[in-house]
């Protein structure tokens, strides 16, 4: 009888292990081919926890690269002592920082210079500058396969070689002020915001072609995209609707919209995956949203207020950076209870500053969007 029970569980435990086994495989296919599989498919942020720095990045020089938009420079900042310590000269309209697709290069990109700058994050000096058409934002996706280059005034894709930035592949979307965006969490398409169309479109990321979008209504304009740990909804910030639009990207239709502050522009996930930072750039404020219960649980007001725009969390979770934009300054917050730590100040209209080195395996662009 004994041994006739250990064969039953044994074989029990052969079928279960077979269906586990089995359904990952399935998982597996579903992924976009040549994408890591995510750590932990409950947190697709599991990878950026306080301090995790991959190989490739943890002996980089720990700074805060700021475009100035209306400078034509960059303000670099040493986070150990909040003060500027070199301001170099690029391209026209430098709009964000981008950290390359195997993190080992920051790229500014110079939207009105038509050309991207490298930065060599080990030692924090200028490299090279590529010509580029249009370089508003820069995305990488998912495979790293392609850096996409959003090029904002020409409504436009571009997918380029992610080293040598020679163009793949162009495509045109009929999405006025096409901006920020995130991918899915098996990384086979897109949703980008339209940001003086009212709208957000889906991109299948192997076709580059739309598959799909969502009319988000009359003076709305959706900015910053940000998708849940667990996967399953895409944050979308909205400057004139004052808030967060919650979109469920496989079905393509809006669930939800919380109200955060006037001119919600820029969102960023805490390094313990638990809230996501809302910037509201025209009431000079943070809204604390949380992921589970799906709504604002904090706010903090900057002292005499400001203007927060784009920015990072710190590689230890402690600091959220953000640039303010009309105040030619930048903000560090402590995120322990969102006092101002420091007020820098930086060149005239500071926009997508960056935080480096971060944590994860891999960078999606913009100003750091790891997994």
């Amino acid at each position: 009888m004994a041994n006739r029970n250990t064969r039953s569980k044994t074989i029990l435990v052969s079928v279960l292990l077979v269906c586990v086994l089995t359904i990952a495989g399935i998982a597996q296919t579903k992924l976009l081919p040549g994408m890591p599989a995510p750590l932990d498919p409950n947190d697709l942020y599991a990878a950026d926890k306080p301090g995790a720095l991959s190989p490739a990045v943890k002996n980089f020089l720990p700074r805060i690269y700021v475009p100035n938009t209306e400078s034509n420079t960059v303000s670099v900042i040493d986070p150990a002592t909040y003060k500027v310590g070199e301001t170099w000269q690029v391209g026209k309209q430098p709009q964000h920082v981008t950290p390359s697709y195997d993190m080992t290069t920051l790229w500014v990109l110079n939207d009105k210079g038509n050309s991207l700058t490298s930065i060599d994050p080990a030692t924090g000096k200028k490299g090279q500058t590529v010509p580029v058409d249009d370089p508003y934002n820069m995305y990488y996706t998912p495979d790293g396969k392609y850096a996409i280059v959003v090029a904002e005034q020409m409504m436009r894709l571009m997918f380029r070689e992610p080293k040598t930035m020679a163009l793949k592949d162009s495509a045109w979307f009929n999405c006025k002020g096409i901006d920020h965006m995130d991918f899915s969490a098996d990384g086979t398409y897109l949703i980008a915001s339209c940001e003086f169309g009212d709208k957000i479109i889906k991109v299948d990321v192997q076709s580059h072609k739309q598959a799909g979008a969502v009319e988000l209504g009359p003076h709305t304009g959706p900015q910053d995209v940000k998708l849940s740990p667990d996967g399953r909804v895409f944050y979308i910030a909205d400057m004139h609707a004052d808030g967060v639009h919650l979109i469920d990207g496989d079905q393509m239709k809006k669930i939800d919209f919380i109200p955060t502050g006037i001119g919600a522009h820029g969102l960023y996930v805490s390094r313990d995956s638990k809230v996501l930072y809302v910037t509201n750039r025209n009431e000079g404020s943070i809204s604390l949203i949380d992921f589970k219960m799906r709504k604002v649980v904090k706010k903090w007001q900057l002292p005499g207020g400001g203007s927060p725009d784009m920015g990072g969390v710190s590689a230890d979770g402690k600091v959220l950076w953000l640039a303010g934009r009309y105040n030619a300054e930048v903000y560090a917050i402590d995120t322990a209870d969102g006092h101002l730590i420091a007020k820098i100040p930086v060149g005239k209209g500071p926009h997508g500053l960056c935080v480096y080195p971060q944590p994860g395996r891999y960078s999606l662009g913009h100003t750091g969007i790891f997994r």
